[in-house]
């Protein structure tokens, strides 16, 4: 079921979803001093790309320099991230057939909003 779920995604938001994080992920390499939040935003755009079958936990040993930069990504990005999967999220759940992919949009909203600190594992 994961399989034909991720397909499904895959091909009607995950691929163009992943494309703008992967490339939001290649200006912040360019910025050099945003280099973390381009390694978080590459992060994102795998899990983007095959959200179920998978999970977004706390990563150990992430500390103050995390807290302080998603402070600044929220005040930048993540919070116009995050409006984005909410109201997408929303739209997909008009739909019974849309209703898994509108959760897998609101699972991005955590990531998306606070990246730092976090790592993408399998699922249970």
């Amino acid at each position: 079921m994961r399989l034909i779920l991720n397909v499904i995604w895959l091909v009607l938001a995950g691929f163009w979803m992943a494309v703008g994080y992967a490339i939001a992920g290649l200006i912040c390499y360019v910025l050099i001093i945003t280099i973390p939040w381009g390694i978080a935003s590459f992060r994102i755009a795998n899990y983007a790309l095959w959200p179920f079958g998978r999970e977004v936990v706390d990563k150990p040993g992430a500390g103050t320099g995390s807290l302080l930069g998603n402070v600044i990504w929220i005040i930048v990005a993540g919070l116009w991230l995050a409006i984005g999967h909410i109201v997408t999220g929303i739209a997909l759940c008009v739909t019974i057939i849309g209703i898994p992919m509108g959760i897998a949009n609101f699972k991005l909203v955590k990531v998306s909003l606070v990246p730092l600190g976090k790592e993408i594992v399998e699922s249970r």
